[in-house]
């Protein structure tokens, strides 16, 4: 008999290998699964609802314990019931949708944004994630630096709308995130995602393109000075982000 051989047709091989597609078969339809828990079950635009949730590929919901001790339950299929501030510019399903008021707010588009939880998102220890340095005193600018603060920030029309009043840092990843601006009047202050601005040291100037000067008013604000929501930060950012197509007329016309 041949070492290894279960049978003089089936050897120890063979059945590894077999064992191994089985795993794996399992293995996909688990992940296949489980990567279903979010934005699942689709809605038919045509018809309005659900489609159906497939009792193979939408898997049973779980419940899922978050560090403020929070439950959520995933998938839950609760549908998206804000409503659409736009029109569609032809008949057929996911055809493109043209803002309807302020297209900076409208939220479709490059300024759609998701609704995350309405709390500020913390760190290990309980401290609020993301703050401004005024509030992490343990943060500052290298010496070797040059400080953006009172920084000048123009829109893409070169229109000066505020100064840098303080920068936001993540204390997670000891990074940057946000330019907090004073706007022109005193009377409001912003956040600008750092990957929005063109920061010019030598002008000792921060351009944002994706905004006009007198639009930076418009950027949603904080219910706390001194910290920021998962929700607000999804809007702030949707805001410019709305702005890089939205900003002007031009944006939004076909280049040919």
């Amino acid at each position: 008999m041949i070492r290894g051989a279960v049978t003089s047709y089936i050897d120890v091989a063979q059945l590894v290998l077999y064992a191994f597609f089985v795993f794996f078969s399992f293995l996909v339809f688990y992940l296949r699964q489980e990567d279903r828990r979010e934005g699942y079950p689709l809605e038919s635009e045509a018809m309005g609802r659900f489609k159906d949730r497939g009792f193979l590929l939408i898997p049973k919901p779980k419940i899922f314990t978050r560090a403020n001790g929070e439950t959520i339950s995933a998938p839950n299929f609760k549908p998206d019931t804000r409503p659409i501030n736009g029109t569609k510019v032809e008949p057929w399903p996911g055809a493109p949708i043209e803002p309807t008021g302020n297209p900076l707010l409208a939220g479709v588009g490059p300024g759609a944004y998701a609704e995350r939880a309405d709390h500020v998102e913390q760190t290990f220890d309980g401290r609020d994630l993301i703050v401004p340095i005024r509030v992490a005193s343990n943060f500052a600018v290298p010496s070797e630096s040059v400080s953006p603060l009172g920084f000048e920030v123009a829109g893409a029309d070169g229109q000066v709308a505020g100064v840098v009043k303080d920068l936001w840092v993540d204390r997670g990843e000891v990074v940057l995130r946000y330019y907090e601006i004073a706007l022109k009047g005193g009377v409001k202050t912003a956040l600008l995602p750092v990957p929005f601005a063109k920061v010019d040291f030598t002008a000792k100037r921060i351009n944002v393109l994706a905004l006009l000067g007198d639009q930076f008013s418009d950027i949603p604000g904080l219910r706390n000075a001194d910290r920021v929501t998962l929700l607000e930060e999804e809007k702030i950012t949707a805001y410019y982000g709305a702005g890089t197509l939205y900003a002007t007329p031009e944006r939004a016309d076909p280049l040919l």
